[in-house]
């Protein structure tokens, strides 16, 4: 059986591309010692070819029963694992060239190239990654999208022990790092034996460009600078911005802002998102327009979403980076008491940006997102962050990926929404239920929206109205976020920051 096995990832291999027929006998032999195996029979064709996930759950079996693993858990597997594809991949090298060699047809043809190598050699998991939950959900506005990842696997007590009681290390500095390239992980840090980084200039300087491993959205990729240096929003970000979309046009890419609470999680490594998806905040119209002296050939607004977003809309992406500086120095500065709006305290700046750029058609496109980090009392986690009635849906911060309209929400929410709509359906008592009470309030808050037309919850329809449910929720996280509300009220502060910025209503 092992052997069968052995030969079945070889066959994966040539059939995917990862290997040439020449370089099979290699690659088996890579792999027998990888599992310590010295003697090898080649088995017979027997029937259809497994898929990639039951070759490997074989072979780990296999070095499992054998004590190779260092522990029988996922993060132990995972590392395991990935040392064996990586017997199937091109050197770093044989990469890059290729990639630039499927760029000369189009940029998309590299990409497409990238993609699928990315997922063929497993370090994007398919299997995983189709066990996530997703949706859509009408709001006001537009379609949201809502994800329940649960392709990232969480670690178990023992390997968190392990790696707590483990020499900490300094190498690589982060997950973002290019040393990542082959890197064998440990159990505080993911093997990444498969992984390979397109080498790619912005901006004349190095930088990397990856996928991420759980790809949230269609390509999801992550740029990254060469050097393990901080972010931080200035003029050369949008510059950085715009140099890659001039290079990918089909993709959109985005930071993250630069301060805690309205940051993305890795702030010590400076690295943008993007991919080639279309959200629903790109597709959200503007609903009040602006112009500036001395910037008439490029269209200005504030776009109908609930966090506060200014479009800038240009042909040519020299004057969006010229005026988004502008506007980002504005910003940092801008202090509004009457909208709660505070540059500073004690010393802390509080305004930033999340930035997004685009090409649409013949026109480049950069929204800013004004944020603020600011806390009180009342809000301890940020005034404009998810609220606490909503922490049982959405705690943690809102980054880049949720501004544009994809919620990221935890994996505990697959089997509580279960549970909840058995509860529901059942008439059973959510208090009662320490694993779903939290939910409790937020049931009984839109239960009545249903009664009154008559709609009974049953087992056939608790699991979309929870959905519906949910995703309203979620519109409700970013309206929180938003710095300026969409009110009247709200509209007017956003206003009278664009004026204060030297910006008309056109």
């Amino acid at each position: 059986m092992i052997s069968k096995a052995v030969k079945d990832l070889v066959s994966y291999g040539l059939k995917t591309g990862l290997l040439k027929e020449e370089d099979a006998v290699y690659a088996r032999n890579q792999i027998l010692d990888v599992l310590r195996i010295n003697e090898y029979e080649e088995p017979k064709a027997e029937g259809e070819e497994p898929e990639l996930e039951e070759i490997l759950k074989t072979l780990l079996d296999y070095a499992a029963e054998k004590g190779l693993l260092g522990g029988n858990s996922v993060v132990y597997k995972d590392l395991f694992d990935t040392k064996l594809m990586n017997c199937l991949m091109p050197r770093p090298s044989e990469v890059t060239a290729e990639f630039w060699k499927h760029y000369e047809k189009s940029p998309q043809a590299a990409t497409d190239y990238y993609y699928k190598l990315s997922q063929d050699s497993d370090y994007i998991r398919r299997y995983r990654i189709a066990k996530d939950m997703k949706w859509t959900a009408q709001t006001r506005y537009g379609t949201l999208d809502i994800t329940i990842n649960l392709s990232k696997p969480e670690k178990d007590p023992k390997a968190i022990a392990a790696a707590r009681k483990a020499k900490q290390s300094g190498y690589p500095k982060c997950q973002l790092c290019m040393e990542n390239v082959g890197y064998a992980g440990r159990a505080d840090h993911p093997a990444r034996n498969n992984h390979r980084v397109i080498p790619i200039r912005v901006n004349d300087s190095q930088w990397g460009f990856q996928y991420s491993p759980y790809v949230y959205y269609n390509e999801h990729c992550i740029v990254f600078n060469g050097e393990h240096v901080p972010m931080k929003i200035e003029k050369a970000t949008f510059k950085k911005l715009f140099d890659f979309i001039r290079q990918f046009p089909h993709y959109f890419l985005g930071s993250n802002a630069d301060l805690p609470i309205v940051g993305g999680s890795i702030l010590s490594h400076d690295h943008f998102q993007g991919g080639h998806y279309t959200f629903a905040m790109a597709k959200a119209p503007i609903e009040r327009h602006f112009t500036m002296e001395g910037y008439e050939d490029v269209e200005a607004g504030i776009v109908f979403w609930p966090m506060s977003v200014l479009r800038l809309r240009c042909m040519d992406s020299d004057r969006l980076i010229e005026l988004g500086d502008h506007v980002l120095k504005m910003w940092r500065s801008y202090t509004d008491e009457a909208a709660f709006v505070f540059a500073e305290a004690e010393g802390e700046p509080h305004n930033t940006i999340t930035p997004i750029a685009r090409k649409n058609g013949n026109m480049y496109e950069l929204d800013l997102v004004l944020r603020n980090n600011i806390t009180t009392e009342e809000f301890p986690l940020g005034v404009y962050h998810p609220h606490q009635e909503l922490h049982h849906i959405k705690k943690e911060n809102i980054g880049l990926i949720e501004v544009m309209g994809l919620a990221v929400l935890p994996s505990r929410l697959k089997s509580e929404l279960a549970e909840l709509g058995e509860y529901m359906a059942e008439g059973k008592d959510i208090r009662s239920n320490d694993a779903i009470s939290k939910h409790a309030d937020w049931v009984e808050e839109f239960l009545p929206k249903y009664e009154s037309r008559g709609i009974r919850i049953t087992a056939d329809n608790a699991e979309e109205i929870l959905k519906e449910e949910v995703g309203l929720v979620f519109a409700r996280v970013l309206e929180d976020a938003g710095v300026y509300k969409c009110t009247e009220e709200g509209r007017e502060a956003f206003g009278r920051f664009l004026k204060a910025a030297g910006f008309k209503e056109a």
